[in-house]
């Protein structure tokens, strides 16, 4: 049940197709996670500890999308307004791309900010998107001789190709130079239910897209999450990868009663990674419908909440592995799965790490889907809701230890005094608890990690010299209450409901500091080399009711990190204070705080032009969205 490979294949015999894959130089940043391992690293260094203190702003470009907000205000449209401005930008050559929450793709002089050309998708004219709203994480470049492009799926449900030196849609590209991605899904669905929010992954002359689909369903038939490749060139589809097996695939038998003809989502939302020279995709998976009860959809729901390879080329699956069996708690693989070669027990390993909301950091040889250290299944608690059958046991790695806390209990509840722990305790009296993955149920279960983590879409970073991976995470526990669902729901069985949330007694969380931080693990032993808790976070608040300074306890507020051959940096609100972060990546010790104009929303990255190393990273939402970078004088 926890490892089923297939098609185990050897270096070999894999096909590389290097002549697709994007070879850039080290001043650029030509994929979200800087590269399509998605390691978040730079060998850049012109920024050290030593200079770090002289770092200033040296640009800001404010968003296209402000001035259109401000109209849609005007007018009385309160609904068209994005939340945190969340893209990563992406630079080739000397210039900047980047998309904007509403859907237009604009080009930069990375040097100084000016704009070179801007194009709109208009897709937020189709109205709020489902779950996040509007909410875009950047484009892919590709590049094949003279011929270059950029690709950028929008949330209502288009994959476009602009040409990066005018800026203008490739004619040859699909109809008119995009493709309606609601086509060729095998099932007819409400657009307004699907989406995408993720940059493309471009490897090995495929253009590859996933999708987010709505989190609250309205029906038991959703939008299926199936992946797709298209051909850079004409927009054809390549191949696709069923996230649901259908009828004769591998799989299919997971899902019995038949309810793989009619469950949706299971789709990968989040950042997809590559290996380009061994042709392999690496797919994390999600939730399928409904997230939090399964009696419609009985089985272990490959590949539901699984990490998948398949073959660059044709979509075939290598190999996967499920985290979570019929998933009850909305632990979708929330992050990109990071490539990593190690050296374990003197044995060279070319591996993947997948990090995930529960706080697993799971690890596995990257070619052949084996366990670089023992994953074991163990019992968990069975659910209580009718018609419901939890999985008896889920899969739990040996190592690297966990890096967030887990469940209720004795060793995650506040305990600054006797008589806090004691109004916790009679707060947690009101709902169900226990370990991790302990059922939802109709009195409400407290679910820790909620489903926004442990690990979260910003992914961690990992550094090729020292073998050391970065994780930043929170600690928030959520309340998953059911309810029967009546009405056009009713197929549905249950739903959520009631209770959201959990607060601990006199306005203090409900389990111990700190509330985020992050973890350096030694992916070449799987042990922690250090923990420090991510922000001041409420240490103030603490300190005026009278209990002993605890140092630090963590800010919730996060975003991904950026490594250089240097320092690690990471950018948070904390306290009032909207900074960047400089970290020593041995010790995980502050080096350097730069004030930011905004609250930071987006994963920062770093390049160099000319001379210069510069970082930057998207800040704000709402009227006032910005990229803001940063150089030494």
């Amino acid at each position: 049940m926890q490892f089923l490979p297939s098609n185990l294949i050897s270096i070999s015999s894999v096909i590389i197709l290097a002549s697709s894959v994007i070879t850039a130089n080290a001043q650029d940043w030509p994929s979200y996670g800087g590269d399509n391992g998605s390691s978040k690293y730079s060998p850049l260094d012109q920024i050290s500890a030593e200079n770090v203190d002289q770092l200033e702003i040296v640009w800001e470009w404010l968003s296209l999308d402000n001035a259109t907000v401000a109209s849609n205000l005007a007018d009385g449209n309160n609904r068209a307004v994005p939340a945190g401005y969340k893209a990563t930008p992406l630079v080739v050559d000397g210039i900047m791309y980047v998309s904007t929450s509403f859907g237009r793709v604009v080009a930069l002089d990375a040097a100084n900010g000016e704009l070179r050309w801007s194009f709109d998708t208009r897709a937020w004219e189709a109205g709020r998107p489902m779950n996040l709203g509007y909410n875009t994480r950047g484009v892919a470049y590709w590049a094949r001789g003279d011929k270059k492009r950029l690709f950028f799926a929008t949330y209502d449900s288009y994959l476009w190709s602009i040409d990066v030196v005018s800026g203008t849609p490739d004619e040859n590209f699909g109809d008119a130079g995009r493709v309606d991605l609601t086509l060729g899904l095998g099932r007819e669905f409400d657009r307004q239910l699907y989406g995408v929010v993720s940059p493309p992954l471009v490897t090995n002359d495929r253009v590859i897209v996933n999708s987010a689909i709505h989190d609250a369903p309205s029906s038991i038939e959703m939008p299926p999450g199936d992946v797709r490749a298209f051909n850079p060139d004409t927009g054809e589809m390549e191949w696709i990868f069923h996230t649901i097996p259908q009828a004769g695939e591998f799989g299919n038998d997971s899902w019995e009663d038949g309810s793989w003809e009619y469950t949706g989502n299971t789709n990968s939302w989040t950042i997809m990674s590559a290996d380009d020279e061994l042709g392999i995709v690496y797919i994390p998976i999600g939730t399928p419908t409904n997230d939090w009860y399964g009696g419609k959809r009985p089985g272990d729901n490959l590949f539901a909440e699984s990490l998948v390879a398949v073959r660059a080329e044709t979509g075939e699956r290598i190999w996967h592995f499920q985290t979570v069996h019929h998933g009850l708690w909305d632990y979708d693989l929330p992050a990109a799965p990071t490539l990593i070669d190690i050296n374990v027990d003197g044995r060279p390993i070319k591996a993947v790490a997948q990090i995930s909301k529960q706080g697993f950091t799971y690890v596995f040889d990257r070619i052949t889907g084996e366990p670089v250290w023992p994953i074991e299944e163990r019992p968990v608690p069975p659910s209580s809701m009718p018609g419901e059958v939890a999985s008896p046991t889920q899969p739990f790695p040996t190592k690297p230890a966990a890096f967030e806390p887990q469940g209720i209990s004795d060793e995650t509840l506040i305990d600054f005094t006797p008589e806090l722990r004691q109004e916790a305790l009679q707060i947690i009296e009101e709902f169900d608890y226990g370990p991790l993955f302990t059922p939802p149920t109709l009195r409400g279960t407290i679910q820790f990690p909620g489903w926004g983590g442990g690990g979260e879409w910003h992914g961690a970073a990992f550094d090729p010299d020292t073998g050391l991976y970065y994780i930043p995470s929170a600690s928030v526990p959520i309340v998953v209450q059911l309810r029967e669902a009546r009405r056009q729901r009713a197929e549905l069985g249950y739903v959520r409901g009631g209770a959201m949330s959990v607060s601990g007694p006199q306005g203090l969380p409900l389990t111990k500091p700190p509330y985020s931080r992050i973890t350096a693990i030694d992916m070449n032993s799987g042990e922690h080399e250090w923990i420090v808790p991510h922000g001041e976070g409420n240490r103030q608040q603490i300190i005026d009711m009278g209990i002993l300074d605890p140092g630090p306890v963590g800010s919730t507020s996060r975003t991904g990190p950026v490594l250089t051959k240097t320092l690690l940096f990471m950018a948070q609100s904390d306290g009032g204070r909207n900074l960047l972060r400089a970290f020593d990546k041995a010790s995980g010790a502050v080096v350097h705080e730069a004030e930011l104009p905004l609250p930071p929303a987006g994963t920062p990255m770093t390049y160099m032009v000319g001379a210069k190393q510069y970082l930057s990273i998207a800040v704000g939402g709402g009227q006032d969205s910005r990229l803001v970078t940063l150089a030494l004088p």
